[in-house]
């Protein structure tokens, strides 16, 4: 067998890409400070100098000038060096800040707070077991509530629950309605206040979460809503007439006997709505797909990695939309359609009922 030849350029424009995703990495991270430190948004409001925004934002101007020099050579801040200003532009503005659907600056925090845990997920590979959700708390709570909020805020009420169009109706006149993998509840607020007929409950197993949930329903002043810290695998059996889950189902130790659950704690002819990742269950038909590296590289270091430290199925996240269905189907589900999630192209919302 002849030895294949080695090619110089190749290797060259490999890594010339390695060197590439260095920097973006470490950009990534600059976008995180800036962002949770208010300076984007500070700089949203208009230009400035380094000393300007320090005296607008409150923060030293020595690490805003450094910062935003990375910024400014990974073209994400336009800067004049005549007179020394930082400029955001309208167009990146919209991706960066204001908290709405389009806001994109919570999903830096991914990246940091998965940076933690290379260490733990390693000594997993060597060992077997992952790092187990505790390990991730309380900031994964608040990144999950970050990255959700303006979506949830932006769509749930006038895109994605009516994209099952008897939903609404159904919710105005009055149902009994559950979130499994609450989280900080805000989905379940958001519709308590908007479906005031209804009953809605939210059920997770982190404390913070569940207090978090209560809070701001409190503040909301909805009186329809309640929080339970309950592991999902065990519901209040035929009691429900919807359920939903975003973004729950995939990092569950048990992710059958949750499905399962759910599916007995609705009562006949109760609806499902599961939004969860938009991908292909077979790794061949995920290639050039662009969110896909992100995706793996987030299973690996969180979603899959929790249910294997106890001891689960280690679904992943990219259990893709074959294994969805089929999972449904197994659990006793009607799988009436797969939709997609407007100004969200990483998930989709599965429609499904008990028969």
């Amino acid at each position: 067998m002849s030895t294949p030849t080695f090619d110089e350029a190749k290797a060259e424009e490999f890594g010339g890409r390695l060197f590439g995703m260095l920097s973006d990495s470490i950009t990534i991270l600059l976008v995180d400070l800036a962002a949770r430190t208010g300076l984007l948004g500070v700089l949203a409001e208009g230009p400035g100098t380094s000393v300007e925004l320090a005296e607008r934002s409150g923060l030293q101007e020595r690490y805003i000038r450094e910062c935003l020099g990375g910024l400014v050579t990974a073209s994400i801040v336009d800067y004049d060096a005549a007179t020394a200003t930082f400029t955001l532009c309208a167009e990146h503005a919209a991706c960066l800040t204001g908290g709405g659907p389009t806001d994109m600056s919570p999903m830096a925090r991914i990246g940091s707070l998965a940076g933690q845990h290379v260490a733990g997920v390693a000594t997993a590979f060597r060992e077997g077991g992952g790092v187990p959700y505790e390990a991730y708390r309380p900031e994964f709570t608040e990144v999950m509530d970050g990255l959700s909020r303006g979506l949830m805020d932006g769509h749930l009420i006038d895109h994605i629950v009516p994209t099952d169009p008897e939903l609404p109706a159904l919710l105005t006149a009055g149902a009994r309605v559950a979130d499994v993998g609450c989280g900080t509840g805000h989905a379940i607020n958001l519709m308590a206040k908007a479906f005031p007929a209804s009953t809605f409950t939210g059920f997770d197993f982190s404390d913070e979460a569940i207090a978090a949930a209560r809070k701001e329903a409190s503040e909301m002043g909805v009186a329809n809503a309640t929080f339970e810290v309950r592991d999902v695998v065990s519901l209040p059996t035929g009691t429900f007439d919807v359920v939903f889950a975003f973004d729950s189902i995939h990092d569950q130790k048990d992710p059958a006997g949750v499905l399962r659950a759910i599916h007995d704690s609705l009562v006949p002819g109760g609806r499902f709505v599961m939004m969860d990742i938009k991908a292909n269950s077979a790794l061949e038909d995920n290639v050039g797909n662009p969110f896909a590296p992100l995706l793996y590289g987030i299973s690996t270091l969180h979603c899959m990695t929790v249910s294997l430290a106890l001891g689960g199925a280690g679904l992943g996240t990219v259990w893709g939309e074959q294994t969805a269905r089929r999972m449904l189907e197994e659990a006793g589900f009607t799988v009436d359609g797969v939709h997609d999630v407007p100004d969200d192209p990483m998930d989709s919302v599965y429609l499904a009922r008990r028969a």
